[in-house]
């Protein structure tokens, strides 16, 4: 892999990693505590409340995907990023454009599932 890819990559990585702190923040917003003393029926608390267990599933799928492409872009300059970890074959550009963060090429990942 070239350093201009590398930079690439490292851009890419970059971007994402600043939406998903947006993301995070909203979705914290979002899944505050319903409190009881709003004035909001029964039904629309349920759906307050069950609306909070979405946010707080978002929450924790965005932190996750947030440590693993901070962990790619710690890794974006030893020799072996860019190597699937299953095969050891090279991950084509394309996916590591797509999917940064993942560790392993299309066939493994789909192997792993």
């Amino acid at each position: 892999m070239t350093q201009e890819e590398k930079k690439n990559i490292e851009e890419l990585i970059k971007k994402k990693i600043e939406k998903l702190h947006k993301k995070i923040a909203g979705y914290e917003d979002m899944s505050a505590p319903v409190t009881p003393e709003n004035s909001i029926g029964r039904i629309s608390r349920m759906d307050a409340i069950n609306n909070k267990s979405v946010f707080e599933a978002s929450l924790r799928k965005a932190k996750t995907e947030l440590g693993a492409l901070q962990k790619a872009l710690f890794t974006l300059d030893q020799d072996d990023f860019g190597i699937c970890k299953g095969c050891r074959t090279e991950i084509q550009r394309q996916r590591i454009m797509i999917k940064p963060d993942s560790p392993y090429c299309i066939h493994c990942a789909k192997r792993l599932k």
